[in-house]
This record gives C-alpha cells, sequence and structure tokens, in this order.
C-alpha cells in the first residue's frame, strides 16, 4: 500500500467536507473526483442497528456510479447526521478493483464505521421536590430509551434553567452528567444514565429599579409603564418583582412609549445594567436620554379618494398644536392589538380594501413641530369567495356555517371574520383558543380572497356529579349536559356517541337534592329555529319539592311542611340587526303551580292550598364579549327584563281593599285569613324587573378586570291586592341554595352566609350589587382552564321600595380559584371576607370570612 498518497487523500477529501470523515486504506490516484463503481459496502461499529438498516439510512446502492471525492459521499454523511442516531460516521475506502479494460470503471468497496448516540438508561434528578421531578419528567419527557444526543442535553439544561429564571430564581443552574450503564442486568447496548443535579438558588427579587437622565417625567411614572418588571412590593398580588429578561427588554420599549406618549419623539434607552445587591436582591439600572418635547403640525392625507380628509380626520383626533404623542398617533393609524380599534387602517379593512395600507411618515421637523403625510394606497375593493371551516369531526358543517359572518360575493370586512371568530368561540363545543381564519388564494386583480376558519373542536358533554355545602346543608347533584345535541338523530341507533350529536342543540337534565329539598329539570334548546334564522327556540320543564326551615338554623327542617312546584318555559329569542348585531330580544312565557301542604310562611296565611304563576318574560340583551367564553378578555353584555302577569283585577270583580267585608271569606262571622290569601294569591298577579351590565377590561397582557352591577324589582299593579310571596330576592352567599323553583332570584354575595343579607326570610323586592373581580389566568388550555382572582363587591337588599337605598350595602373582599374542565363545567372556591354585620342576626360583629363552592355557575 502507498501510505503517503492514501494520507493525501484522506486530506483531500477531509478538506472537502466536515460533515463526515473518509478514510483511505488502499492506493487511490490523486487528482480530479474519480469516478468508481459501488461494489461491497460492509458496516461496523453499529450495535442496535443492522447492517441492511444502515446502508438504508445512506441510500448507498451496489453498482451505481460515484465521484471520489464528490457530493454523493458528502450528502451521505450529512443525512446520516441529521438523522441524530449516531455521534461519529466515518467511511473508509478498503478496497479498489481495477479493471484492465480502460473503457471499464473501477469498483470501490466501502466500510461505513459508525457510533450509535447512546439511549437513556434511567434518569436520576436531585435538588427538587418529588411532585417537581415528576412535573419536569413529564415536561421533558426523560423516557427510557431516548437518545442521548449532545444537543438533548444542551437543550435539557438551558430549559431547565430558564424555566426557574422566569419564577423568579436568576441564579439557577442544572449540572447534567452522562455515565455508561454498568449494571450488567439490564439489556440492551450502549446505554448511559443520567444525572441532572439542580441547585435553585434563593429566589431573587428586584429592590430598586432606578433611572438615570429622566428630569421630564419621574421615576415613578417611568417604572408604572414597566408591566413585567416590578420592585419588591408586599401588597402586590399578580406581579411579582422577578427578573425575566425578555419581559424585561420588553419594558425597556414602554419606557420609551411612555415618553412618545408626552411629546418626547427622541426618548432612547441609552444603558441598561444589573447589579446584584445580596444573594436574594438585585437592582437594575436604566439610563434614558429624553431629547425635546415635539408638537404635531400640518397632518396632510395622500391617496385617499374613498373617504374625505374630514372623514379620516375624525378618526385621527388629531390636530395641530397637540403635543406629540407617538404611540396614541400609531394606533389611531394602525392598531392590530384591538382588532375592534376605531382606526384608519380598520375603516379600509372593514369595507372591503383588503389590498389598502395607511402609514404615516415625517415630512419636516422645523423646531419642535412635526409635519406628517398620512400615505394611503387603497387598493382594489376585495370580495370574499370561497368560506370553508376545516377541523370539525363530530360538529355538521351547517351549524358552523350558519354562526360566520363572513358571506361569499360579500365585501372583505377583517371586522367580520373578528365577529365570525367570536360566534365560533361563543358556540361552547369550539375551543375558543384554537380558531385560526386562515386567508387563501389572494387574488390582488380579480379582487377576491377565500377564507378557511380552521378550528378544534372542544368536549360538548358535562357530567355533573358534584357534592357541596350550600342551602344549609349538604347539597347532592346529578346531571347529564350535551351542549352539541342532535334531536333529529335520536331515533338513529348509529349516532349515539354516547348520545346524538352535531347539530348545536342543548339537553340538560339535572337532579339535585338536599335535607330541605329535591329538584328535577329537563331543559332543551334549539339555538336556530328553522334552520336559516338565529332565532332560539327554549322549552324546560320542572318539578321541585322544599321542606319547611328554620331560617335562623338551617339543620332544624319540618318534613311536615312541604311546597311542590311543578312547571315550564316555552321561550323565543332572537337576533336583532340594530342597533347591531350583538343585540337579542327574548321572550318567554313560563307557568308554575305551587301546591302547599301544611307550609307555613310569613307571607301567607293558608298554610294549605295552592297558587298559580302564568307569566310572561321580555328581555332586551346586548354581548360583545369576547372570545372565550370562559375567560373573556375585552367587551361587555348587559341585559334588561321585565317579567308581567297579566293584571287579573281589573277584570275579576274581586274587591281586595275589602275582602275581610265580604261574607265569601269570612267564617263564624269573621275574616278568614285563609280564604282571603288563597284568593288573593290564587293567581298571582305582579310585575319584576332586573338590570345586569358586565364590562371586561384588558388591563395588562393577560390581567382582565371585570366590572359588574346588578339591579332588581318586584312591585304590584294592584296595591290593595298587595305584593306576591313568591318571584323575591335572597341575596348572600355562594348560591348553592339556588334549588327552588318558586322564581325567586339568588343573588350571590362572597363573604356573606346564604341569604343572609335578605331583610325579610321569605325574601325581599329590591336589591343591588356592585363588584369588581381581577383576573389572571394560569392556563387556558382545552383540557383545563385554570384562573385565579381577586374580588371587591357590595350588595344591599330591601324589603320594599320605600327602604331602598344603593348606598345602604354590605360590603366583602376575598380570593378565589375556577377551574373549567368541558366534562364537568365551572368549578371553583372563594374566600370571602364581610367588612358589615349582618342585617338578620343580633350581632354587631361583621360577618368576617366565609368559603364559598363553585359549581356550574359564574359570579
Amino acid at each position: 500500500m502507498n501510505f503517503k498518497i492514501a494520507q493525501k487523500l484522506f486530506l483531500a477529501i477531509a478538506l472537502l467536507s466536515s460533515a463526515f470523515s473518509f478514510a483511505q486504506k488502499v492506493d487511490i490516484p490523486i487528482g480530479d473526483a474519480t469516478k468508481y463503481v459501488v461494489g461491497e459496502i460492509n458496516v461496523v461499529g453499529s450495535q442496535s442497528y443492522n447492517e441492511n438498516t444502515v446502508i438504508a439510512f445512506t441510500g448507498l446502492r451496489k453498482g451505481e456510479e460515484i465521484y471520489v471525492p464528490g457530493e454523493k459521499l458528502s450528502g451521505v454523511v450529512k443525512k446520516m447526521w441529521d438523522l441524530k442516531l449516531f455521534s461519529d460516521i466515518r467511511i473508509y475506502a478498503t478496497e479498489v478493483i481495477g479493471n484492465p479494460n480502460d473503457d471499464i470503471i473501477d469498483t470501490i468497496n466501502l466500510e461505513i464505521n459508525i457510533t450509535e448516540v447512546p439511549n437513556l438508561n434511567e434518569v436520576r434528578v436531585t435538588g427538587l421536590r418529588k411532585g417537581q421531578i415528576e412535573d419536569l419528567r413529564t415536561e421533558l419527557k426523560l423516557q427510557k430509551g431516548k437518545k442521548a444526543t449532545e444537543n438533548f442535553v444542551t437543550n435539557t439544561r438551558n430549559y431547565i434553567e430558564n424555566k426557574y429564571k422566569e419564577k423568579g430564581f436568576l441564579n439557577a443552574d442544572a449540572k447534567i452528567k452522562l455515565r455508561e450503564n454498568k449494571d450488567t442486568t439490564v439489556q440492551g447496548a450502549n446505554l448511559v444514565n443520567m444525572s441532572i443535579d439542580i441547585d435553585k438558588g434563593n429566589k431573587v427579587k428586584i429592590a430598586q429599579i432606578n433611572f438615570e437622565g429622566n428630569e421630564l417625567i419621574t421615576d415613578k411614572k417611568l417604572r408604572a409603564a414597566m408591566k413585567n418588571t416590578k420592585k419588591k412590593n408586599i401588597f402586590r398580588v399578580f406581579k411579582r418583582s422577578k427578573y425575566v429578561e425578555s419581559g424585561f427588554q420588553e419594558d425597556l420599549e414602554s419606557v420609551v412609549d411612555k415618553y412618545k406618549e408626552n411629546g418626547f419623539r427622541d426618548a432612547r434607552v441609552v444603558s441598561d445594567s444589573l447589579y446584584v445587591i445580596d444573594d436574594k436582591t438585585i437592582g437594575l439600572n436604566i439610563k434614558v436620554e429624553e431629547g425635546n418635547k415635539y408638537y404635531f403640525g400640518d397632518i396632510e392625507f395622500v391617496g385617499n379618494t374613498v373617504y374625505t380628509d374630514a372623514q379620516l380626520q375624525r378618526i385621527l383626533k388629531v390636530e395641530k398644536g397637540d403635543v406629540y404623542n407617538g404611540v396614541a398617533f400609531d394606533e389611531r393609524i394602525s392598531n392590530p392589538q384591538d382588532p375592534d380599534s376605531d382606526d384608519i387602517s380598520n375603516l379600509y379593512q372593514n369595507n372591503g380594501y383588503l389590498f389598502s395600507s395607511v402609514n404615516a411618515v415625517e415630512t419636516r421637523v422645523a423646531n419642535d413641530t412635526i409635519d406628517f403625510e398620512i400615505r394611503i394606497v387603497e387598493g382594489k375593493e376585495a370580495y370574499f369567495n370561497n368560506i370553508s371551516v376545516s377541523g370539525n369531526v363530530r360538529t355538521n358543517d351547517h351549524v358552523l356555517y350558519r354562526a360566520l359572518q363572513t358571506n361569499p360575493g360579500e365585501k372583505y370586512s377583517r371586522q367580520k371574520i373578528i365577529n365570525s371568530i367570536r360566534e365560533l368561540g361563543a358556540l361552547g363545543y369550539i375551543d375558543a383558543q384554537n380558531i385560526n381564519p386562515q386567508l387563501n388564494n389572494v387574488d390582488q386583480q380579480e379582487g377576491t380572497v377565500d377564507v378557511n376558519f380552521d378550528i378544534k373542536e372542544a368536549g360538548a358533554s358535562q357530567i355533573e356529579l358534584q357534592g357541596g355545602y350550600g342551602g344549609g346543608g349538604f347539597v347532592g347533584t346529578l346531571g347529564l349536559r350535551f351542549n352539541n345535541f342532535s334531536l333529529r338523530n335520536i331515533f338513529k341507533k348509529d349516532a349515539y356517541q354516547p348520545v346524538p350529536m352535531g347539530d348545536g342543540q342543548t339537553l340538560a337534565i339535572r337532579a339535585q337534592a338536599s335535607t330541605i329539598f329535591r329538584t328535577y329539570s329537563l331543559n332543551f334548546t334549539e339555538p336556530w329555529l328553522g334552520g336559516k334564522k338565529p332565532v332560539s327556540f327554549n322549552v324546560s320543564f320542572s318539578h321541585s319539592e322544599q321542606f319547611r326551615v328554620n331560617q335562623q338554623n338551617f339543620r332544624e327542617v319540618d318534613r311536615n311542611q312541604r311546597f311542590l312546584i311543578t312547571g315550564g318555559t316555552v321561550g323565543l329569542a332572537k337576533r336583532l340587526e340594530w342597533p347591531d348585531p350583538y343585540f337579542q330580544i327574548s321572550h318567554a312565557v313560563s307557568f308554575q303551580h305551587y301546591n302547599l301542604k301544611n307550609f307555613q310562611s310569613n307571607l301567607f296565611n293558608f298554610p294549605n292550598g295552592f297558587s298559580n304563576n302564568l307569566s310572561y318574560t321580555i328581555g332586551l340583551s346586548r354581548n360583545n364579549v369576547g372570545v372565550n367564553p370562559i375567560y373573556p378578555t375585552y367587551g361587555s353584555s348587559f341585559s334588561i327584563t321585565g317579567k308581567f302577569t297579566l293584571p287579573y283585577s281589573l277584570w275579576n270583580g274581586v274587591d281586595y281593599a275589602n275582602l275581610e267585608d265580604d261574607p265569601r271569606y269570612q267564617t263564624n262571622g269573621q275574616a278568614d285569613l285563609r280564604k282571603i290569601d288563597q284568593e288573593r294569591f290564587k293567581f298571582l298577579e305582579y310585575y319584576k324587573v332586573k338590570f345586569k351590565g358586565t364590562w371586561y377590561t384588558q388591563l395588562a397582557k393577560k390581567l382582565v378586570l371585570q366590572t359588574n352591577t346588578e339591579f332588581g324589582f318586584l312591585g304590584a299593579y294592584n296595591q290593595d291586592r298587595g305584593l306576591v310571596p313568591f318571584e323575591r330576592f335572597f341575596v348572600g352567599g355562594d348560591g348553592l341554595g339556588a334549588f327552588s323553583l318558586d322564581g325567586r332570584d339568588i343573588i350571590r354575595m362572597r363573604g356573606y352566609d346564604n341569604s343572609s343579607l335578605t331583610t325579610n326570610s321569605d325574601g325581599d323586592t329590591v336589591y343591588n350589587k356592585y363588584s369588581l373581580e381581577l383576573r389572571y389566568p394560569i392556563s387556558l388550555e382545552q383540557a383545563a382552564s385554570i384562573y385565579v382572582l381577586t374580588f371587591a363587591e357590595a350588595a344591599g337588599s330591601y324589603s320594599r321600595f320605600n327602604d331602598y337605598n344603593p348606598f345602604e350595602v354590605q360590603r366583602s373582599a376575598g380570593a378565589g380559584l375556577r377551574i373549567f374542565m368541558p366534562a364537568f363545567g365551572l368549578l371553583g372556591v372563594d374566600f370571602g371576607y364581610g367588612f358589615d354585620k349582618v342585617p338578620t342576626l343580633p350581632s354587631n360583629e361583621p360577618s368576617g370570612w366565609n368559603v364559598h363552592f363553585i359549581i356550574g355557575q359564574q359570579f
């Protein structure tokens, strides 16, 4: 063998590619690339893959022609590296078989020498609690058999350190070692054991945030502009004083934006640094350069033909001489963070101009004044072409298409796409976090665009099997709720999975019982009656049996006093087009039959008898809450309802003012109060008005403020007949005792016992409530939505309207947790502290701490 020639050939080929090694074992002429025919291919070093498998990985075939050196061998080794199965790859020429006939190519035999990446055998983690170790194993998928590549080890170390740095452990360190497995009892070759030693260190908090160079905006205001990076403060709940690099960099931009909002166009962060105070605290230094304060000069619109300068100016809301506010100015040009923003870009995008662009350009800066041109390219009007939905398995196509606001042939509108996302998310069986609208086949010349809504379905059925303490005792609930039910397939055996599904209907069956009541109900809703218009049809039936309870001691239950209620409701609701499509009007007719058996009450005098309640309810509501119904981040909802019975006293000929003198209602010449009340309440006569408004405001990236106000009033047409004993308001508690079907409204008020704020044990006729709730999500995944909250609220309950004072309320505050799982609905717990005394109790002590459980309901 000519060793020098072989050595030169090896070096020449090695220089061609750093991705592989090609070593020479035979004499091969040196010079330009030489063509060979591949002969025998042998594999050595493989421990778990057989020879044929490795050859298949290379793509080399016996008899094919290759050049040495050449791209083929370089590509072979690169391909094998990309598999991430090998830690070393070397290709040797073991023999060159020359042919005396110059017209026939020489044959080259190859040897592929590989070293496989070792497999994990066992992983040992130290430095964390047992539960944290299991979570980490799951997150990193540290299972036996995983390839222990260098990249895997590096990524594992970085993930662990970054994970704990984001939690405030700034000095977190993960040491990872791989050791050859020496346990001969474990089958399998080339195994390694991994040890991960994690030292989280102390949680490091930010003790100081110092600014240098700011003269016109205070440190306090600049620190307030930083949403992710905060100083230590015992009163801060949602934003801990931890340092996260990405959040800090985002906050530096917010500092600059703060200056831009106040006219300082040229403001910038010159430098920033972190310094260690001790092993638990750090400080941050931020040096800024403020620059000069600027004002808006002339603003000229260029390129607009569809809208006049005056129309665009009304949206821009900037006048010559105003202090320069770069942030607000940009948002009025285009604000992609707010899909409902009233900006110039949306004006065009929502009226067919998909291809439009709006840009603000500084044209002149003189002293402290900046002139602008708003340059608009309107482009051609665009129209929706094909509209499609993908990703649905259970839900029928027509159910999804009818929820869309986009229709083929209509002018393109970004707002209609956003509204479609909102409508799909509100269905309840579509994952609101995973609705992805895709614009396809965008044809600028033809002015058309296709839209596909890619969705993921969420769990549509809920099983309610729960127990809790409410209404003075243990409350057990068994319920089934199917949110995507199909009534038309109820007789098709193959449609049961486990029930017929796909038509977007709702079927709910529920039974609830405690020591003081039993309730059964059935409810069915068709959201699109007839299938062509959003007219919702609802029908429900219910039966309830209640027992008399001592309001001062819920454990005292008299089962000899029973109150039976049987009834049903039929309702229609229609979405309105005016004033906007978020409005809905609803109508319902309901009937309840009350049967009293030895049931004593302070509101009426007949313990045995009956009463009927035939009523009509009309409601007007508006809801543009978006987009996730479990965790809304913006929008509002309000509703006002009126419930009315017929004014029977106008035509029934009964003189209610003088019933005591009517012989028909006397016994032994004396007025019989039982007969009188039986006449008064044979058919209930009343009206009832309720209002509720809720607003959602996103204060930070995930932090949401919910504001709520409510009011209710029960009145009588005929004062001589008086107020009815049913349909009343009960304020206080967690609402788990909301078992009654007698029309009562249970108003939940955390920090107080159930119904404890109601001045009359049989209910009040007026109430109001105000609440603020800060929410922060832990997870918004389809499997489980989890968020924490703090709240402050106030409510008052009044026996009659003359006593009503909207400022005479009981107050509370506290914190809680909510978990929503598709199979079980909403679960949660609240810890509320009542600051005021309970009106129904003689004690002047505040209500104090109360624990409330939330099951299938929201405050």
